[in-house]
């Protein structure tokens, strides 16, 4: 199911729809955070549009992804810059027949309510998520596109089956168990038939865990004892410990990545979930924030543990 178009065509008589007259606001970060991002360290930001060149395309944002990485990734980047992130955006005018009105992409286009790109620019960027066309999802939402069948469901995927690459019966250890990532490695883990202990940062989320997600356990990091807890859910051993907040444990293999190691296989990651939730397999939940406007509030939610699943904001 190639999503990812191999060869891009173009053809000038194809057209469909205008970007004239249309205006983009975007958040510009214009200071460093300095603790929990305040609307202070943004800018919002009207942009006018140009009219589409050959091979562009124009989006419209429906949802924008907040994750923990952001906080930390905006060190790397020269101010002032618009604010990075990912979104599931509507295709509304287009001059690039692969790519046509109507369609619905993810894209690593940042804070912005709209966007023009040229998808083959795109292609093979160091660290760009792909331009993804999104899959059919049935009666579920679209907003899936940035969460289990997204970047955070690649992460899961790829790290668990090519770095711990675990075995049924090994016991799968998982930290910030009940965010996008680590809920989804629990459940792709006990598909494969392993033993699942989980940690989280609330009662109710362990509850989640153990009930809906089917962990053999979970525990409250904020209120156990972390040696008794994995004596207790792990009495024989580890086998892999999946870290979410970047703490490393003793004597256990550490192996970092990114998840762009994988965009040649994109695809593969997310039809292996979309399968999975198709037939029952996968559970998601989502804590949907609503309107542009609280962008800053959403990812500060995320930062304080407000979630449970994948957070997004809903753009209208």
């Amino acid at each position: 199911m190639a999503r990812i178009p191999a060869l891009l065509l173009t053809n000038k008589r194809f057209y469909s729809g205008s970007s004239s007259n249309v205006k983009a606001q975007k958040y510009v970060l214009t200071k460093y955070f300095q603790g929990e991002p305040k609307k202070s360290d943004f800018k919002i930001v009207e942009e006018a549009l140009p009219e589409l060149k050959d091979g562009e395309i124009l989006t419209e944002a429906e949802y924008l992804s907040v994750d923990p990485y952001m906080r930390a990734y905006m060190i790397g980047y020269k101010l002032p810059t618009v604010m990075i992130g990912e979104q599931v955006a509507k295709i509304i005018a287009s001059r690039n027949i692969n790519f046509p009105v109507g369609k619905y992409v993810t894209g690593s286009f940042g804070w912005r309510t709209h966007t023009i790109c040229n998808p083959k620019d795109l292609i093979g960027k160091a660290g760009v998520i792909p331009l993804t066309v999104v899959p059919d999802v049935g009666s579920h939402p679209i907003s899936l596109a940035l969460g289990v069948l997204g970047m955070p469901g690649n992460t899961a995927y790829f790290g668990l089956r090519e770095i711990c690459q675990p075995k049924p019966g090994e016991t799968i250890v998982i930290s910030g168990a009940a965010g996008a990532v680590g809920s989804h490695v629990g459940q792709i883990a006990k598909n494969i038939g392993c033993r699942v202990v989980g940690f989280a940062g609330t009662d109710e989320k362990c509850y989640y865990l153990e009930k809906e997600l089917g962990f053999d356990r979970a525990y409250n990091y904020k209120t156990v004892d972390i040696r008794a807890a994995l004596k207790e859910g792990a009495p024989k051993k580890v086998d892999c410990y999946f870290d979410n907040p970047s703490i490393v444990f003793k004597e256990l293999k550490v192996e970092g990545f990114l998840v762009n190691r994988w965009t040649d296989r994109w695809d593969e990651g997310i039809d292996a979930n979309l399968k999975w939730l198709q037939e029952g397999k996968l559970k998601y939940q989502e804590k949907i924030y609503n309107g542009f406007d609280n962008m800053v509030e959403a990812l500060n939610g995320l930062l304080r543990g407000e979630n449970t699943g994948k957070a997004v904001v809903k753009v209208k």
